[in-house]
């Protein structure tokens, strides 16, 4: 409770605009927690095949891909605000759309499109938080940045779930309507994120903001730096393909393998979020006993026997421990990495090293989707899952070690120094 308290008390001397991006962050991902809890539900109620499923997964993906290095380098030269509000408006507009439409190829043209307005969001936020916090106070703020994060997914998931449910039992509405519904609300909640981003305001630049352009990627990059952001992209292709495979689908895998409620379903899902968000606080305790690097790999390692229950067991409350686990364990790793990332990477391209490290993140999404839907069709409900959830055990255990490999002994110096504080 005292913890809790001194959070508080530190979290109020936090300047304006890491506290309205907080209030935006709680509200877009409530929205984004309703919406994605039941949008795969909303396209089997239509009458598509799981296929599709995949398709606006893969649509949503490539958009952000194709288009996250020039958000990036936009974001870095005009500034973060103006990115995110175009972001959070054209995404609020689309979702709407997408809750609205019935005709395959309108779902998969508002999904690219939304894909490509999530990307102006994704680009911005960690950079902008990294600017407006100091070295000593970012490790914690981005831990408590996507714990916020996790949190206010747990609300939408349960919103989802049980709204869902109750326009569907209580009401007597068509599944296509209580979904519908279900979607509008999520939607709306999104939408109203704008109004505590437009009461921000853009902090001084540090740098100049045509301090960097693709044309001078090669000549004007300080050195080292190409090699450094490549070395942070090769480990999450493999853990974005990986992630591909499963986690667009959790809902779907546990309806099919399970036969459980979409209220049920809500719950275990938001679960995974509220432990994912406890994890990812314990994450900087972790990382001062062990350093930046052995705590990633280790809190991802650790998350592989537990997919491996959630891939076989014929159990429900078995699979629903093993997927509290993985989702925990695994995600607390993003905080420490996105912190290390900021760290090194320069000032100057800090937008565009997210923007990479999103892409190809999305790429593995826009690749796997269709791939993962196609492999549950042909080995039906239990192995189909199985071997899914097994690959993409094999692509994370992959990543670990390359992580390891690639970044031992290489550990940022506010980790080294909180290490030396605590020893």
């Amino acid at each position: 409770m005292m913890k809790n308290l001194r959070w508080l008390q530190s979290f109020k001397q936090y300047n304006r605009n890491i506290q309205l991006l907080f209030m935006v962050n709680i509200l877009t991902q409530i929205g984004l927690g309703i919406f994605m809890i039941v949008y795969n539900f909303y396209i089997r109620e239509l009458g598509y095949s799981e296929t599709v499923n995949g398709s606006m997964i893969a649509m949503a993906s490539l958009a952000a891909a194709i288009v996250l290095i020039p958000a990036g380098i936009l974001s870095d030269k005009l500034g973060r605000r103006r990115m995110m509000i175009y972001g959070v408006l054209f995404t609020g507009i689309f979702m709407l759309f997408r809750s609205i439409f019935e005709l395959q190829s309108l779902l998969l043209i508002s999904s690219f499109i939304s894909g490509i307005a999530m990307a102006f969001i994704q680009v911005t936020g960690v950079p902008w938080l990294a600017e407006i916090s100091t070295k000593s106070e970012r490790v914690k703020l981005f831990s408590y940045h996507f714990a916020v994060m996790m949190g206010a997914n747990v609300v939408g998931n349960l919103l989802g779930g049980t709204l869902t449910d109750s326009f569907l039992h209580l009401f007597g509405l068509s599944p296509v309507w209580s979904v519908r519904l279900t979607l509008l609300i999520g939607s709306i909640i999104f939408f109203i994120g704008i109004f505590p981003l437009l009461k921000t305001t853009e902090t001084p630049r540090k740098v100049e903001k045509a301090s960097f352009s693709l044309k001078g990627l090669f000549t004007s990059m300080p050195k080292g730096q190409l090699k450094l952001i490549i070395m942070f992209a090769a480990a999450q292709v493999l853990i974005g393909f990986g992630s591909g495979l499963v986690i667009p689908y959790l809902n779907l895998y546990f309806a099919d393998r399970f036969d459980t409620s979409n209220s049920s379903i809500g719950l275990v899902l938001s679960l995974g979020q509220a432990v994912t968000a406890v994890a990812m606080i314990i994450g900087p305790a972790l990382v001062r006993r062990v350093g930046d690097i052995r705590a990633v790999v280790i809190l991802q390692l650790l998350s592989l026997p537990f997919m491996m229950i959630t891939a076989f067991t014929h159990s429900f409350w078995l699979a629903a421990l093993g997927f509290l686990f993985r989702q925990a364990l695994m995600n607390a790793a993003n905080p420490i990495i996105s912190s290390m990332m900021m760290e090194k990477v320069d000032d100057r391209l800090k937008g565009f090293a997210n923007s990479i490290s999103q892409m190809v993140f999305s790429l593995g999404w826009a690749s796997m989707g269709p791939v993962s839907m196609t492999i549950v069709l042909m080995y039906g409900e239990y192995w189909g899952y199985a071997i899914v959830f097994s690959i993409t055990a094999v692509l994370y255990l992959t990543s670990s070690t390359y992580f390891y490999l690639a970044f031992r002994g290489k550990s940022t110096a506010s980790y080294q120094k909180a290490r030396l504080k605590t020893s």
